[in-house]
């Protein structure tokens, strides 16, 4: 080599230096100036956020410099994206960057939205979202709306393909909310995360309500009155972990089976399984906490619990079976004696929808005295909204596991997870009342003129009530009519749930998922 030579390549490997110590000191700068406006307020930079979120070293960013300008020491958009692991799992991600013109979304946040959305699902494996945005660029006008358009139409079509997750740790405003509502999961923070499709300044212009952004579209009313989120996190920490651990109990994606757990009988049996039938009590009109059940069956007694507060008379959450994870969905007698209503129908149906889309099994626990009733719910739309669990559990693949704890009445017996909408094995434990109403209700019904008459013959009516009652209730509401018509595969005792469904998983674990239809797709009630 000649000394030419040496001279050019130690130009160049100077060259290269100086490009690396450059692109440092621009990234570093662009952090210091996040951290100035972040750190006050309590809240993480997007950088940070990241590497909180992913295995320590894992992350790789792409399009770093997109929209940058690196002669002017520009870092370039107001969004990271790159792909990680979690746990050793290939995620892909996007963080929003407020402290870059507000986290706005222009054309080249949405070109790099879009590039990581493309590569998950090239890779087939999940998205997780860190939204902290003040919306589309104004100074873009149609062209930043045109992006978020895309991204829309991008998230339906990765939508029951890969996991979708959105963690909310900022403002989320205008157009940009129906991304993460097109999302499997929303988690939001307490008092720092905000959705609106009008915030509160226009709210005041508009309608003159002055309202605070925090009633308006805060993490408290998602979580408890719209139903919009799923998980309440109190601080960005909670929040990370609640995307870790939902993640633990997902498939990478549709094709691929639900991850399984570690599972040693000596350690991760609930001790309490066996005595699950103490927590129940006898009279089908006394409350108890459904949770506690579920947890006294589960692995570790372990629940994640999902939408926790909002539709409290209806459970749904993730556990596990002898390591197998399943989709639970219950009703709770603590909050309005677990009755469906058209909040809890459409957030069960939901849950049924995706646990389906990703192969996870589906436990049911039955425990449910009846829609509710009343013109406040017929005005809501109960018929529509409730059909819409009809729809989830008839057109689900994955194996369904159905246990009723005490009582099933009427239409609600049927869209929980009956043997008539197609589930694979249904138990009942042998004190359970099945039928198509109580017995008080029954009873006024069926025999109403013998009621009537013993009034009119001077007799005690309340006796006759209970007489008929006592009646009514040993022909017609415990479960040997279902298990005579086939609707039930057997009696279970209650020490015996945990095993009988760890069993039923098992066997399911090879069910035939293939569909054959020569429709385009059906017509659910929306």
């Amino acid at each position: 080599m000649s000394s030419q030579d040496v001279a050019l390549e130690q130009v160049e490997v100077t060259s290269r230096a100086n490009f690396v110590a450059k692109s440092r000191a621009i990234i570093e700068a662009a952090e210091e100036r996040a951290r100035q406006r972040q750190h006050p307020h309590g809240r993480r930079t997007a950088r940070e956020r990241v590497k909180e979120l992913l295995d320590e070293g894992s992350f790789t960013e792409l399009n770093r410099f997109a929209g940058g300008d690196m002669d002017k020491g520009e870092l370039g958009s107001a969004v990271i994206t790159g792909v990680g692991t979690i746990d050793g799992r290939q995620v892909a991600v996007y963080s929003q960057d407020f402290s870059i013109m507000g986290g706005t979304l222009g054309q080249v946040e949405g070109d790099k939205i879009l590039h990581i959305m493309d590569s998950a699902m090239n890779l087939r494996i999940p998205i997780i979202g860190i939204l902290d945005s003040g919306g589309a660029r104004i100074q873009e006008g149609v062209m930043a709306l045109a992006q978020y358009g895309r991204i829309f139409k991008k998230a339906t079509e990765c939508s029951g393909v890969v996991p979708q997750i959105s963690i909310i740790l900022g403002p989320c405003a205008g157009g940009a909310v129906y991304g993460p509502a097109l999302t499997d999961f929303i988690i939001m923070t307490k008092k720092s995360s905000y959705m609106f499709v009008t915030g509160p300044t226009v709210v005041k212009a508009a309608t003159g309500e002055d309202i605070a952004a925090e009633d308006l579209g805060g993490g408290d009313l998602h979580n408890t009155i719209s139903g919009v989120a799923h998980f309440l996190a109190e601080d960005e920490d909670e929040a990370l972990d609640y995307a870790k651990t939902l993640l633990s109990y997902l498939p990478s994606h549709c094709q691929e089976a639900p991850p399984l757990f570690h599972f040693d009988p000596a350690t991760d049996t609930p001790p309490e399984a066996a005595n699950v039938g103490d927590l129940v009590p006898e009279s089908p009109k006394q409350a108890y906490d459904m949770v506690e059940v579920i947890q006294t069956l589960a692995d570790n007694e372990e629940f994640l619990e999902v939408q926790p507060l909002f539709a409290p008379s209806i459970l749904i959450g993730f556990a596990s079976f002898e390591g197998r994870p399943a989709g639970i969905v219950a009703n709770q007698p603590l909050n309005d004696a677990g009755t469906l209503d058209v909040d809890a129908s459409e957030k069960a149906a939901r849950f049924v929808q995706f646990c389906d889309a990703f192969g996870i099994p589906i436990v049911t626990l039955v425990d449910v005295p009846g829609y509710r009733p009343g013109s406040e719910q017929e005005r809501a739309g109960i018929i529509r909204r409730g059909a819409k669990l009809i729809t989830a559990y008839a057109t689900a693949s994955v194996p369904l596991v159905t246990v009723i704890i005490r009582k099933a009445y009427g239409g609600a017996y049927i869209v929980m997870g009956s043997k008539s909408l197609g589930a694979d094995v249904n138990y009942s434990w042998p004190a359970s009342q099945i039928a198509v109403m109580g017995s008080e209700g029954a009873v006024d019904i069926v025999f109403r003129r013998q009621l009537a008459k013993a009034g009119q013959e001077g007799r005690n009516v309340a006796e006759q009530r209970a007489h008929y009652q006592a009646m009514y209730e040993k022909q017609s509401v415990n479960p040997n009519l279902s298990l005579r018509g086939g609707q039930l595969d057997g009696l279970i005792e209650p020490s015996r749930t945990r095993e009988a469904i760890a069993r039923s998983l098992h066997a399911l674990a090879t069910k035939d998922r293939s569909v054959h239809s020569p429709r385009v797709h059906d017509n659910a009630p929306m």
